[in-house]
């Protein structure tokens, strides 16, 4: 039985990130990927080495789509029916160097299954990607905008309400050519 921790104390978050990250299927390298906090540091947090800033557990909320709250507490939440995120809970990657911004839409314990997102890519910007394992494929439909999709020599232009398929495992590139931003559903299927 575990000894009760002194009110006093700082809430021992590690059991309760481990837990969530377990739920999702994430690894602590892809946790790291997508909260933006070192893996030495996650794993540290986890074995409560180490107690996360204020900033590091607001990262690590939004990467798992929970409240902060939910983080700082050792009890199992009760399972909602309707689960609803709001905007700010949404995790999002932001590749400002590049021009894109990519909203992940879709729950991480789906993550290396099915993947959505929100892309909004400026004008210029690319959203450029290594090639996935063997058989990933990718869905894009376009939002807003119109924009460009390269995979090996091929390249194709999608206007606005088009959607485009494409193998996913070989280096590919969606790129925004237009003079206004697009915003497309981006799915990635993994096989």
């Amino acid at each position: 039985m575990k000894t009760p921790v002194p009110t006093n104390s700082p809430p021992e978050v590690g059991a309760t990130l481990q837990r969530f990250r377990l739920a999702r299927g994430l690894t602590l390298e892809d946790l790291s990927r997508i909260a933006g906090v070192s893996k030495s540091m996650l794993s540290q947090i986890e074995r409560e080495k180490a107690n996360p800033t204020i900033a590091i557990t607001w990262r690590l909320a939004n990467a798992l789509g929970v409240q902060i709250g939910e983080l700082l507490t050792s009890e199992a939440p009760e399972t909602e029916t309707i689960r609803v995120l709001d905007a700010h809970e949404t995790p999002t990657l932001p590749g400002t160097h590049a021009g894109y911004v990519l909203r992940i839409l879709g729950p991480m314990e789906l993550a290396g299954k099915y993947e959505w997102y929100e892309l909004t890519l400026a004008a210029g910007g690319e959203l450029a990607s290594q090639a996935h394992d063997p058989g990933t494929s990718e869905h894009i439909t376009v939002l807003h905008g119109a924009l460009e999709v390269e995979v090996g020599a091929s390249k194709k232009k999608i206007k606005m309400g088009g959607t485009a398929r494409y193998p996913a495992d070989q280096n590919h590139l969606i790129r925004n050519a237009g003079k206004t931003e697009a915003k497309a559903l981006l799915v990635v299927v993994h096989r």
